[in-house]
């Protein structure tokens, strides 16, 4: 058996906090997840580093807060309102010295399964230290879930096979092939972003399951009017409660399939020596574009700068390593990257991983402080879903959220107001100043892109505001 642990990264594509059992639903069926969070630890409070997905990709890939890669927005967005876009990457740049490279380096064979969305052909797996690239490319999401994919790193299967089903058959075939050298799995489902598409039979399953626990399927609220330009005319679409008998489908098939995977590190041997982590790249699908699950009680969803946008499930489990709990650690996506190092034995690369801290010791039980300081977030763009540009920084149990519409500022004692409900910005003044001055001090260390007004008017000219396929 190796010295070092294998590792196993699974990044869920915008699966929301609070869809599996262990994290509260009552609606979708996630048993081998609830068995992995009882075998390790599940973290309450930990965050993606932005709303949308391939910044937090980029920011686990470098160990940088997006906005200091140059990757504020999903890669190939762009949106206009009130305040014009500001420019970003289109790709992880290539100087970026790259978790799989540090990891490859520290003596790990590097594997990329499933979706990567950080760049054209030049900047895929294979050119930023993975052996292994199997369905990652360009793409932000497939054109269906059901073969043929027509993705240009994967080949089609029989007619009607599962992706979901076969990423995971990929990944076991690397996993009963390793041999010995320790490994890096780094398996980023395409699941559960759409299309929200599933297996016809699941999907009848829950459908007869919302009957019985008499929901309503279609349990989605309008709000208040689009704000981005190419969205005029269309509201924000709440969902009040989980129900969507597809979304449930393909959580469960998510969730048989990762059953699938550690079945196959127990086959194999390797489970006792292979830390799993389990995440997603931002918040629930909740307010837009078929709004498919709820992400109550935290506020909002996908897209936007409250914690339903930004705070995930996290579970991280090695035997012996990693006790079983909870945690109320609050951490963000930089941090994987020293972390993994620091269990790995890897010399870190502080000019790399300048934004993570290695929580390794905090991960391990040795101790419950942490030196993780503030968590910031930076996202100046309009969203598919409803969110406008905005900056927000979160200390202790405080969170403060600014918007660069009209300046506006409100602050929030999460550990009495997890909803964001209750704006506590004029009974604490000081507070306010304090967390504002940080996240200004902030901005300017990662030269944060600031929009600035459009100078436009609205319906002038929406042909710049057009979006491109939404991913």
């Amino acid at each position: 058996m190796s010295e070092k642990p294998n590792i196993v990264m699974l990044l869920i594509d915008d699966l929301g906090w609070r869809d599996l059992g262990c994290y509260g639903s009552s609606f979708y069926e996630t048993p081998n997840l609830d068995a992995l969070a009882a075998s390790g630890t599940q973290f309450k409070q930990a965050y993606a580093s932005a709303p949308v997905c391939s910044p937090s990709r980029a920011s686990m890939m470098s160990g940088k807060y997006p906005a200091r890669v140059g990757i504020t927005q999903y890669i190939g967005g762009h949106s206009v309102g009130e305040l014009r876009d500001v420019p970003y990457f289109y790709g992880l740049p290539e100087n970026e010295y790259s978790l799989a490279r540090a990891l490859g380096a520290g003596g790990y064979q590097t594997w990329h399964v499933g979706k990567w969305h950080l760049g054209d052909e030049r900047l895929w797996p294979e050119n930023h230290g993975f052996d292994v690239n199997i369905g990652g490319c360009a793409r932000g999401a497939p054109l269906t879930y059901f073969s043929p994919y027509n993705l240009p790193t994967l080949t089609d299967g029989p007619e009607g096979e599962y992706l979901t089903d076969r990423l995971t058959d990929e990944a076991i075939g690397l996993v009963e092939q390793a041999g010995d050298q320790p490994f890096f799995l780094n398996f980023w489902h395409y699941g559960v972003h759409t299309p929200i598409e599933a297996p016809a039979e699941l999907v009848a399953k829950y459908e007869r399951k919302a009957e019985a626990m008499g929901l309503d399927v279609n349990a989605i609220e309008q709000g208040e009017p689009m704000t981005a330009w190419h969205l005029e005319g269309t509201h924000v679409q709440r969902r009040t409660v989980q129900s969507n008998p597809t979304y449930a489908a393909m959580m469960e098939n998510l969730d048989t399939n990762i059953g699938r995977l550690v079945g196959a590190l127990r086959r194999t041997g390797k489970l006792d020596n292979t830390l799993i982590i389990f995440t997603s790249d931002n918040g629930g699908l909740s307010t837009a574009e078929g709004s498919p699950t709820c992400n109550l009680p935290l506020a909002e969803g996908k897209g936007w700068m409250q914690d339903g946008g930004v705070r995930v499930p996290f579970i991280a489990c090695w035997p012996g390593h990693v006790p079983p709990r909870t945690s109320d650690l609050v951490f963000t996506t930089p941090d994987i990257y020293p972390t993994l190092l620091g269990l790995a034995g890897i010399d870190k690369i502080p000019s790399q991983h300048v934004d993570g801290v290695d929580l390794w010791p905090q991960w391990s039980g040795a101790t419950e402080e942490t030196g993780r300081g503030p968590v910031y977030w930076h996202y100046p763009h309009y969203s598919n879903q409803g969110g406008t540009p905005g900056a927000a920084v979160r200390v202790g149990d405080f969170k403060l959220i600014r918007w660069f519409e009209d300046g506006r500022q409100a602050l929030y004692n999460l550990a009495d107001d997890i909803a964001e409900a209750h704006d506590l910005s004029k009974q604490e003044p000081a507070r306010v100043a304090a967390l504002s001055a940080l996240l200004d001090g902030w901005s300017d260390d990662v030269m944060a892109a600031i929009p600035t007004v459009n100078p436009v008017r609205r319906g002038f000219d929406n042909i710049n505001a057009s979006q491109p396929d939404r991913v």
